[in-house]
C-alpha cells in the first residue's frame, strides 16, 4: 500500500509573491482615500474619476499576476492510484 505522500510533487498551498499585487485593487474599498469633490477632471468630481481609474488599475494588476504566475507549477492531483491502492470497502 502507498503512504499517500510522494516526494518531488507539488501539493498544498503554493504562495507566490506575485499574488500580493491582487491587494492593490482592494484599496478602492478605503473610501476616505478618495471621498473628495476636487480636483475635477473634465468636469467629473475626483470621487468618480478615481473610481474609474481604479478599474484600469485592477485590470493591470490582475494581468501582472497572471503573467507572473502562468509558468509556475500548480497543485498536482494525487488521485492516480493503482488498482491495488484502491479501497474496495470493508469485507
Amino acid at each position: 500500500m502507498s503512504s499517500g505522500k510522494s516526494s518531488g510533487k507539488v501539493s498544498g498551498f503554493q504562495f507566490s509573491p506575485w499574488n500580493l499585487f491582487l491587494l492593490v485593487p482592494l484599496l478602492i474599498l478605503v473610501t476616505p482615500l478618495f471621498n473628495f469633490e476636487n480636483p475635477r477632471l473634465f468636469g467629473m468630481p475626483f470621487f468618480y474619476w478615481f473610481q474609474l481609474a481604479f478599474v484600469f488599475v485592477g485590470v493591470i494588476s490582475t494581468a501582472i499576476v497572471y503573467w507572473g504566475t502562468k509558468g509556475k507549477p500548480t497543485v498536482e492531483r494525487t488521485d492516480k492510484l493503482s488498482v491495488d491502492d484502491l479501497d474496495e470497502g470493508a469485507k
